[in-house]
């Protein structure tokens, strides 16, 4: 029997929806990393409630952020380096070495994370569940219908860690009251801290993980930009949901007079915390969070670094998914040749990555403004180039008295 019209349109917009959930989700998934679980977990227990300020700030910061580059992006058509050079010739290029060398740092972390995840889940040896968790990201890759799986397994595996968190802030009794009040009136505020969180959620490649996923659905053009919008805050939405949880979580240990040990190239405070609310099956529980955590990063940072080559040299989709494999494979050789361990990794990787945010946010900052000409000829919105500029301000400052502390904590 023929299709009919209302079914092949349903078709259609069932494959755009799926499009949106995917790049929502890819973004979200990224920045729901092993360095945003351990960032989390190490900033609570040395702000306790007061961490809910940084939470929420940056939090202000990645809306901004996200809704302005993900609607550029869909104006231009084009991924953002390719936009950046037709602004400013040769910013392109720039941008794309600080994202691939970024997001080649993150994801060392994020294979560190991965065996982190395993060893804590069924105690396989850490090196080895890196080694195995990047098999099953090149996998993925390999698929013959890569972009389809790739969506379905970030979205559910997102939700499996925003459920099983869930779980467990409520099984840990945080004083729900006292973070409400912090996150408008902190104890502290902490440059540094905020930074590094910023950077974790938001920065390096981060930025663009969910808009060049957009793109590569053929979900761009101004007859987009409200549903584009829509998912840029909606992905925002979720990471934020996490922080938040997972935050909770940890704070109803640390009030309890549990003290988290942050000390040492081993320690794993987030573990530490999940183990104190449920025991030994607790840590099995983290495991798995974190691996999750761990994977859906490894797929993001390859996916969104490769796309950043691309300005390089022009690639099709079976070029670009050998690309990603290598770069993969790339980061576990280093992961296992330097042996850094994950905790300290995790948290500077996110604090590097924060020092590349303005230098992108400044780049399509500036489009808005000054070259409609690159969106189609479309007025870009004059009250979200204030927020951006706002943003540019704010991160700019923040990431450099922010240098000296993350390289100090690096080092310690």
């Amino acid at each position: 029997m023929p299709e009919t019209p209302t079914a092949g349109l349903s078709a259609a917009t069932a494959a755009r929806r799926g499009g949106f959930m995917g790049a929502v989700f890819l973004m979200a998934t990224s920045a729901i990393g092993p360095g945003f679980i351990t960032q989390t977990a190490t900033f609570t227990a040395t702000l306790g409630a007061a961490f809910a300020f940084a939470i929420l700030a940056s939090i202000l910061i990645d809306f901004v952020v996200q809704l302005n580059i993900w609607r550029i992006t869909a104006l231009t058509g084009r991924l953002a380096p390719d936009t950046a050079n037709r602004a400013i010739p040769g910013s392109g290029y720039l941008l794309a070495v600080l994202v691939v060398v970024g997001g080649l740092a993150f994801n060392i972390g994020n294979i560190a994370g991965a065996g982190l995840g395993l060893n804590a889940m069924v105690g396989l040896d850490p090196k080895a569940g890196g080694a195995l968790s990047v098999l099953l990201a090149i996998g993925v890759f390999l698929a013959r219908r890569a972009g389809m799986l790739l969506d379905r397994l970030i979205v559910a595996l997102g939700l499996v860690m925003i459920g099983m968190t869930l779980v467990v802030a409520l099984l840990s009794d945080p004083p729900v009251g006292e973070a409400l009040r912090q996150a408008v009136l902190p104890d502290r505020v902490d440059f540094a801290t905020i930074m590094t969180i910023v950077g974790g959620t938001v920065g390096g490649y981060i930025t663009y993980a969910g808009a060049h996923r957009m793109l590569d659905t053929g979900l761009g053009g101004a007859g987009n930009l409200a549903a584009v919008s829509r998912a840029a805050l909606t992905g925002i939405a979720v990471t934020g949901v996490m922080r938040f949880l997972l935050f909770l979580a940890i704070l109803g240990v640390v009030v309890s007079g549990v003290t988290l040990d942050l000390s040492g190239q081993a320690a794993n405070p987030a573990g530490q915390a999940f183990a104190a609310v449920l025991g030994g099956w607790g840590l099995r529980v983290f495991g798995l969070i974190f691996w999750a955590a761990a994977i859906t990063s490894v797929i993001g940072a390859a996916y969104t670094s490769v796309s950043f080559l691309t300005v390089f040299r022009a690639m099709d989709e079976r070029s670009r998914n050998l690309a990603t494999v290598a770069f993969i494979a790339l980061s576990l050789a280093i992961y296992l040749s330097i042996g850094t361990a994950p905790a300290p990794l995790l948290v500077f990787v996110g604090g590097f990555n924060g020092l590349i945010l303005p230098i992108g946010l400044s780049l399509f900052t500036y489009i808005g403004f000054a070259r409609p000409d690159l969106m189609g000829g479309h007025r870009y919105s004059r009250p979200l180039l204030l927020l951006s500029t706002a943003t540019c301000g704010l991160t700019w400052y923040m990431g450099v008295v922010s240098i000296g502390p993350i390289f100090a904590f690096l080092g310690s």
